[in-house]
């Protein structure tokens, strides 16, 4: 992880936390998210939170991939394997490209931590519409996870060889 001589960009962040029962004042994974990215330099575009409900959930992913001042949206929550997580069912149709490394390498990271409970986990990431979308468990030390061991240094312009950073449109029609 090498981080090179140029300038950090600081994106624009939605956190969307998946769940029946977390309020604002209960979301701690959505809070922890928020806490991150700002402190990493980070602007937080938009918060919300959304029952188990694909409609729902397409509903307000659909709305942030509309925005052109969105550039990453992070999902928390309905990415296990009860009847109740639906969360890759209702966001994977909106995908262009999807990131399979991104929901392997969680759950190697989080094998270490959880062990073989690793593999009800299913986080992913892609694009749609020039946002890059992440989902991943509910639970804090799942989004801590994710957020230092991988969108820490790949949501950093300086992360070299290579970051998503540089793949955003908004990036790239800086550089021409």
């Amino acid at each position: 992880m090498s981080l090179m001589s140029v300038d950090f960009i600081p994106l624009n962040i939605s956190i969307l936390t998946v769940s029946d029962t977390r309020t604002e004042d209960t979301d701690k994974s959505g809070h922890s998210l928020v806490q991150a990215l700002q402190k990493d330099g980070h602007v937080l575009a938009d918060k919300a939170i959304v029952t188990d409900d694909v409609y729902q959930i397409r509903a307000r992913i659909s709305q942030w991939i509309a925005d052109s001042n969105i550039q990453i949206i992070i999902v928390t929550g309905g990415t296990g394997f009860s009847h109740r997580d639906i969360t890759p069912e209702a966001i994977k149709p909106l995908l262009d490209k999807d990131i399979p490394g991104f929901g392997e390498l969680f759950r190697h990271i989080s094998l270490g931590q959880i062990g073989v409970s690793t593999v009800q986990s299913r986080a992913f990431a892609g694009m749609a519409n020039g946002t890059f979308i992440f989902a991943l468990p509910g639970s804090t030390n799942a989004c801590k996870t994710a957020w230092d061991e991988m969108l820490h240094a790949q949501l950093d312009m300086r992360h070299k060889p290579c970051n998503f950073v540089e793949l955003l449109p908004s990036v790239q029609s800086r550089k021409k």
